[in-house]
């Protein structure tokens, strides 16, 4: 097959067309770009918020959920979950898991929130998220899911060989208007103190 095309990269505005991209032996050119996010947090869609969560609640209650507790009050945008990661600094005094946990049926703010540690858009000085992030609060309905991602130990700090975490969710959780995610236990992590981060990005629903 013949595949017209210019050998190179193209420098191009928005809107304009372009010919296929070709490498000097012929080969259709197809890649990254200048890595797989770049697209979007170019275009400031890509958000990241750190919580730090004593206690962490099983992901089962409504009460204290966080965090970050992630909530879509948005009529028209759709919080797309890229991944997440996590330190302790305390740990538990229960053994279990951390993961991730949302629901639908929010129509209005959780209560109860206290303010997230960090928040921003990973475009270095552009505006903040449309999402509400929260350290932790108390939405309407409990986490009707949850998806592990890291164990939680309860042996010393000093002899633990885990460090941080971090996990590509790749995009496979979807916050739509009107819902929540945030990480959580799959028991009451009692004592546990952990810094957990979550990126995601915000895009037409």
């Amino acid at each position: 097959m013949d595949v017209n095309g210019l050998v190179g990269p193209q420098t191009l505005s928005d809107g304009a067309k372009a010919l296929p991209r070709l490498l000097r032996d012929g080969s259709l050119g197809v890649s990254e770009i200048c890595g797989r996010y770049y697209e979007q947090a170019k275009r400031g869609q890509i958000f990241v918020a750190r919580a730090i969560v004593t206690a962490p609640v099983i992901f089962s209650t409504a009460a204290g959920t966080g965090g970050p507790l992630l909530w879509n009050g948005t009529p028209d945008k759709d919080a797309v979950l890229l991944a997440v990661g996590f330190a302790s600094s305390v740990v538990s005094t229960v053994a279990g898991a951390l993961g991730l946990t949302g629901a639908s049926g929010q129509s209005s703010a959780p209560g109860s929130t206290t303010a997230i540690d960090t928040s921003a858009c990973t475009k270095i000085g552009a505006g903040g998220p449309a999402m509400s992030v929260y350290r932790v609060g108390t939405p309407t309905n409990a986490g009707t899911f949850f998806m592990p991602f890291s164990e939680v130990h309860t042996g010393a700090l000093t002899v633990d060989t885990d460090g941080m975490k971090w996990l590509d969710l790749g995009g496979m959780f979807v916050v739509p208007p009107g819902s929540w995610a945030s990480p959580a236990g799959s028991a009451t992590l009692s004592t546990l103190v952990a810094q957990i981060g979550l990126i995601w990005a915000e895009v037409p629903a």
